[in-house]
């Protein structure tokens, strides 16, 4: 029995299995305690975030290679073998290794960060994590009208970001810009029309003006971009019915539908007081003459 024992525990492999343990725990150790200890002093969000993804695919990888010098002898004979199956699994598994460079594209690339609001894959949502071969999506929209979330968690894989063209709302320009149209009933003011139209829009989003600006100046330096009027501004086109304004704005890309609740409802309010100098216009049709028709009554 002592005689087994000692065979076992002088055996080459069992010496290898237990260096491999005990170097393993000593690796995930060690990155556990950066991340408690150096990572959670990050005072950024994104950037912790990312800091602790990166030092957990760090474990990953250092864990395969240890695995690998350890057991290097043993696994030389299957070399062949595992470059024929390699082949196959890396067929087989092509839309994983996809999402697996598209990980590395998102988290190096700065296609979107945790937290920002984008469109990928068709579906549009908040980033709630970027995983290795997923992100997941808090949804918005769909059944719901707005920006506003709908509850549905959507897990979409990273290769889509190589496939379909990612939108992103809150980048480097955390703005959009929206229009609201008001049609005017022909025979009103239409310069107090305007002048309340672009006064609302000057109260609601004014003070988005100078810090979109400046948002705007540092896209211009990192990239060709033309410059952009920030400010509210008012256009009039005249069509069958009414005349229509349309008020142009920039808005915080969480705050759009809120924003066009409160302008129209200062502009309705506005016009209404003027007592009929300015009025809303409604749908009107024109009856076109019909055909003449000829009747005969027998008697």
């Amino acid at each position: 029995m002592e005689e087994e024992i000692q065979k076992y525990l002088y055996n080459p492999t069992v010496g290898k299995i237990v260096t491999f343990l005990i170097g393993v725990a000593v690796i995930w150790m060690l990155i556990k305690a950066v991340q408690k200890n150096l990572f959670s002093k990050i005072k950024d969000n994104d950037n912790r975030y990312k800091a602790k993804k990166i030092s957990t695919f760090v474990g990953y990888l250092a864990t395969v290679i240890f695995l690998t010098v350890i057991f290097s002898e043993k696994l030389g004979g299957l070399t062949v073998a595992l470059g024929v199956a390699g082949a196959g699994i890396a067929f087989a598994l092509q839309e994983v290794i996809a999402s697996f460079a598209g990980w590395l594209a998102i988290m190096f690339g700065g296609f979107y960060n945790s937290g920002d609001r984008v469109q990928l894959g068709g579906i549009k949502g908040d980033v709630m994590d970027i995983g290795v071969l997923r992100t997941t999506i808090m949804e918005t929209g769909q059944w719901v009208d707005g920006d506003l979330y709908n509850g549905r968690i959507v897990l979409i894989a990273n290769s889509y970001v190589f496939k379909e063209p990612v939108f992103n709302y809150s980048g480097d320009f955390p703005f959009l810009w929206d229009e609201i149209k008001i049609p005017i009933q022909f025979g009103s003011n239409y310069e107090k029309a305007q002048e309340i139209i672009l006064n609302a829009g000057v109260e609601v989003a004014g003070d988005l003006t100078e810090k979109s600006k400046d948002k705007w100046k540092s896209l211009q330096y990192k990239y060709r971009l033309e410059d952009a009027q920030t400010a509210p501004m008012i256009s009039l086109i005249a069509n069958d019915n009414w005349a229509e304004y349309t008020l142009r704005y920039v808005v915080d890309y969480k705050k759009r539908r809120t924003t066009k609740t409160i302008l129209f409802s200062k502009i309705l309010t506005k016009i209404e007081a003027t007592n009929g100098e300015v009025k809303m216009a409604s749908a009107t049709f024109q009856l076109v003459q019909a055909p003449d028709f000829n009747v005969n009554i027998k008697k």
